[in-house]
C-alpha cells in the first residue's frame, strides 16, 4: 500500500484504512487478530474504531492487539458521541462526556494517546464552542494528536472549522463521511469543503453494506440469507433491500460488473478503487468479517482504473440533482456572458 498525507497535516496514513466495527460483534478475538496482522503485512498502518462499536469491545480487541506491537507504528483513530450508558451524560458532545469518553477509550485501547479523535456525529444540544474547546484541550494535554469529524453536513463542518479558526483552537484535519457509488451526494458540499479547507476524507461504507460487493444481481427476488442486507431492516441498518431494490441500483451494478470484468478485478475491488481515484479522498475504510473478505478488499490497492472505466462508473452512478447543485447546467447557461 502507498501512504498519503492526512489532509494538510504531516501525518502519513496507508491508502486503505482498516475499519473495526465487526471486531467482537461478528468476528471473534482470534480472527480479529488475524485480520489485523494480515492488514499490517500488506503495509497498512491506519486503524479506525469507535467507543460505541459493541460498547467498547472493538476498542478492547484493538488494544490487546496493540500491546503486541510497536504502538508508534500505527495511526489509531476512534470516536465519541453515541450512548455508552443509561445516564443523561453518557451521550453527546458535552465537555463531561468527551472527557469521560476519551479516558475510557484510552483505557480500552491500552495506550496513553489517540492519534485521531473524531466526533461521531453532530450534537444539536451542545454548544459547538464547548465541544471544540474540549477537543482543543485534549490535544494540548497530549491525550490526542489530531481531531476530526464524522457524519457532518456541509454547513456544520464549515461552521466548526470557522469557530476553531477564530478561537485559535486545533482544527479538524479530516472528515469521515459515507461515500460510495450508491452515495454520491457527499460530493455536493462536503468534498468541496474538505478540499477548500485542507481536510482529508476517509469514507466509510465503500461497498454500501455489501451492495457493491458483487453478490447481488437484478434477477434476485431477495438478498442471500447470509448477507448483511438480509438482516438490515431487522437490525436498523440503512442499506435495506427495499431501499435499493430499484432500476438505478441494478443499472449501476450491471455497469460495475462490466467494468470489473474489463479490469480483471472483482466488483468490490473496483468500487473501492473508484473511491481511491475520487477527488479529495485520502483512505477508504475497509471492513471485514472474515480474513477472506479482507484479502478481497486489499486487492483494491496497487492499481488504477482507466479514465474510460472511471467515466463509465461516474455516469452510471450520477444522481439527478436540481438547483443549486446542477452547476454544470448553470455554467453552460453562463457561457458567453
Amino acid at each position: 500500500m502507498e501512504f498519503r498525507y492526512l489532509g494538510k497535516t504531516g501525518l502519513q496514513v496507508s491508502e486503505l484504512c482498516l475499519g473495526t466495527m465487526t471486531l467482537g460483534r461478528e468476528t471473534s478475538e482470534k480472527d480479529s487478530f488475524r485480520i489485523l496482522d494480515r492488514y499490517v503485512e500488506e503495509g497498512g498502518n491506519f486503524i479506525d474504531t469507535a467507543d460505541v462499536y459493541s460498547r467498547g469491545v472493538s476498542e478492547e480487541i484493538v488494544g490487546k492487539w496493540l500491546k503486541q506491537q510497536n504502538r508508534d507504528d500505527y495511526v489509531v483513530a476512534t470516536k465519541v458521541r453515541f450512548p455508552m450508558g443509561e445516564g443523561p451524560n453518557d451521550v453527546g458532545l458535552s465537555r463531561k462526556h468527551i472527557i469521560s469518553g476519551v479516558k475510557e477509550s484510552l483505557r480500552r485501547l491500552g495506550t496513553d494517546y489517540i492519534d485521531l479523535y473524531q466526533v461521531h456525529a453532530w450534537d444539536p444540544r451542545t454548544p459547538l464552542e464547548e465541544t471544540l474547546s474540549t477537543l482543543n484541550d485534549l490535544v494540548r494535554d497530549g491525550l490526542v494528536r489530531y481531531t476530526g469529524a464524522s457524519n457532518f453536513k456541509g454547513w456544520q463542518l464549515q461552521k466548526a472549522i470557522e469557530v476553531s479558526r477564530q478561537k485559535g483552537w486545533e482544527q479538524f484535519v479530516c472528515l469521515q463521511p459515507q461515500y460510495n457509488l450508491l452515495c454520491r451526494a457527499t460530493e455536493y458540499e462536503l468534498i468541496d469543503v474538505c478540499e477548500n479547507e485542507g481536510l482529508g476524507v476517509i469514507p466509510w461504507s465503500p461497498l454500501r453494506g455489501g451492495w457493491l460487493s458483487g453478490k447481488f444481481s437484478r434477477d434476485m427476488a431477495k438478498p442471500p440469507e447470509d448477507s448483511r442486507i438480509s438482516v438490515a431492516e431487522e437490525k436498523g441498518y440503512s442499506e435495506t433491500w427495499d431501499k435499493y431494490n430499484n432500476d438505478f441500483t441494478w443499472n449501476l451494478l450491471d455497469t460495475l460488473q462490466s467494468v470489473a470484468d474489463d479490469a480483471e478485478k472483482t466488483p468490490a475491488q473496483t468500487a473501492i478503487n473508484w473511491l481511491l481515484n475520487s477527488r479529495g479522498v485520502t483512505a477508504p475504510i475497509i471492513g471485514a468479517r472474515t480474513i477472506e473478505q479482507l484479502e478481497a478488499n486489499l486487492g483494491a490497492a496497487g492499481w488504477s482504473l482507466t479514465h474510460e472505466q472511471l467515466e463509465r462508473l461516474n455516469k452510471a452512478s450520477e444522481l439527478f440533482v436540481s438547483y443549486p447543485y446542477d452547476t454544470d447546467a448553470i455554467n453552460q447557461r453562463n457561457k458567453g456572458r
